[in-house]
C-alpha cells in the first residue's frame, strides 16, 4: 500500500460541501468515485479541511491508501479525464505512511471575497459575496488585526459546534481593496465551524458603520457570539493553502 497525497481545487456552488453524505452530493464522493474506478478498489479520502456547501478551494489536501502501481505524480493526470469541469486535482505525490491530511496540518490560508457595489456583478456572483453598503476597508483592516496571536476564539465558532478546545492561533488578517473587491486573507493554525465566514460577517459590519469597532476584541475577551456579526455566504469562501512541515512529507531512504 501507498499513501497518495492530492492537492484539490473546486468550485463548490453545486456541491453539499467537501465530506460525503447519505442524502446529496458532495466533493468527497465524486473524488472517492473516479478514484475508485481508476484503481480499480476501493478509495477512502482523508481531507484536511471539511468546507460547507457552496465553499470554494484552490488548495484542500487529501490523501489515500492505495495498492496501484500507477506512478503518484500521474495520478492527477488520470483522474482529471474523469472528474466534471468543476473538481480538478493540481498534483499528486507519496508520502510516509505516518503523514496524514488532516492531522498533519500545521495551518491554512482562507480568503474571503467581497463584490462592494450597489448591483452584483454579473460574472463573479459565484465567488463574491455582495454588499450593497459602501464598505471602509481601512477601517476593516484595522479591526482584523485584533485577531492576530493565540486566543480563544470561542465566540467565532457556529452554533452546533462540538469542539472542545477553541484556541487558536491567527498569524495574519489583512484587508486589502481593489476596485469593487475587497479581500479579506486570513491565515492561522486552525479554523473552527464557520469562523471564518463570522469573521467577514463582521468585518462586513464594521466596515459599512453597523458595527462599532473593537467588536473582535469584546468577543475573545466575552465569548459571547452576540458581540460579533452576522455569518457572511459561502460563496465568498475559498480555502487557499493548508501548510504542512516539509519533513512530514518526506518518503526516506526506505522507499
Amino acid at each position: 500500500m501507498r499513501r497518495i497525497l492530492l492537492t484539490i481545487e473546486y468550485d463548490g456552488t453545486n456541491y453539499a460541501g467537501w465530506q460525503r453524505q447519505a442524502n446529496a452530493l458532495t466533493v468527497q464522493e465524486v473524488l472517492e468515485d473516479r478514484l475508485s474506478r481508476l484503481t480499480k478498489a476501493r478509495v477512502t479520502l482523508h481531507g484536511a479541511s471539511r468546507t460547507d456547501a457552496g465553499v470554494h478551494a484552490l488548495g484542500q489536501s487529501a490523501h489515500f491508501d492505495t495498492p496501484s502501481n500507477i506512478p503518484a505524480d500521474k495520478f492527477c493526470y488520470a483522474v482529471n479525464t474523469m472528474l466534471p469541469a468543476d473538481i480538478r486535482v493540481c498534483a499528486s505525490r507519496e508520502v510516509p505512511d505516518t503523514f496524514h491530511a488532516r492531522f498533519s496540518t500545521k495551518g491554512k490560508r482562507y480568503r474571503y471575497l467581497m463584490h462592494a457595489a450597489p448591483h452584483a456583478g454579473a460574472l463573479d456572483r459565484l465567488t463574491h459575496a455582495h454588499v450593497i453598503y459602501p464598505l471602509d476597508t481601512a477601517r476593516m483592516h484595522r479591526e482584523a488585526q485584533a485577531l492576530v496571536g493565540t486566543h480563544d476564539f470561542a465566540a467565532f465558532a457556529a452554533s452546533g459546534s462540538v469542539v472542545r478546545d477553541t484556541v487558536r492561533t491567527i498569524y495574519s488578517a489583512e484587508v486589502t481593496r481593489e476596485g469593487a473587491e475587497v479581500r479579506l486573507t486570513v491565515e492561522g493554525s486552525g479554523f473552527l465551524y464557520n469562523m471564518v465566514r463570522i469573521i467577514a460577517g463582521t468585518l462586513i459590519g464594521v466596515g459599512s458603520g453597523k458595527l462599532e469597532e473593537g467588536a473582535f476584541a469584546r468577543a475573545i475577551a466575552s465569548g459571547d457570539r452576540l458581540d460579533l456579526g452576522v455569518t457572511a455566504p459561502a460563496n465568498g469562501l475559498t480555502l487557499m493553502k493548508v501548510f504542512y512541515d516539509p519533513k512530514d512529507m518526506e518518503m526516506g531512504d526506505a522507499r
